[in-house]
């Protein structure tokens, strides 16, 4: 089992989003990055763990707890003409870009990004990392098991764990 970190942005699907869906399940459409595609295509598989995580929003942090649901397939988004992550170079027979489907699992209270950095363990953390934009990264086991226990209140707070800054 691997565990990973999924950035999206709330307007497009928040972590209520994902939980109202049919089965709680979304596609992960609009990956358009090769890092990140590869992490879909060639790493996970169904059953991983995911910190669902809120971007592009103030602030931004972990929302929520969700499992890998598929196995990549490709995304139709990048054969749709009028979607914004249309790819006119991608053709059907040898699609360029993929998705794997995300079962939100709960709701968490949000863990802000000024949080996560108050955490010495949480240092190496690749989200955390200068100059990081993946939308998809993966987590150890050992900042997963950490993250779990901020929340269920089992790490003290630090003098900055209270800020809501990114």
């Amino acid at each position: 089992m691997r565990y990973w970190l999924m950035k999206s942005e709330p307007g497009e699907c928040s972590i209520d989003d994902a939980l109202a869906a049919p089965g709680a399940t979304v596609p992960w459409t609009g990956v358009r990055n090769y890092q990140a595609r590869n992490f879909m295509r060639d790493e996970m598989h169904p059953g991983d763990g995911v910190l669902f995580y809120h971007s592009g929003c103030t602030p931004p942090g972990i929302a929520g707890i969700a499992e890998i649901a598929s196995a990549p397939y490709p995304d139709p988004t990048q054969f749709d003409p009028v979607s914004k992550y249309s790819d006119p170079g991608s053709r059907p027979e040898s699609p360029r870009w993929v998705l794997v489907d995300v079962r939100a699992l709960r709701k968490t209270r949000l863990i802000p990004i000024g949080e996560l950095r108050s955490h010495p363990e949480l240092a190496q953390m690749r989200l955390l990392q200068r100059g990081n934009r993946l939308s998809i990264t993966p987590v150890t086991e050992e900042e997963w098991r950490f993250v779990q226990a901020l929340l269920d209140s089992r790490v003290p707070p630090t003098a900055a764990g209270n800020a809501c800054h990114p």
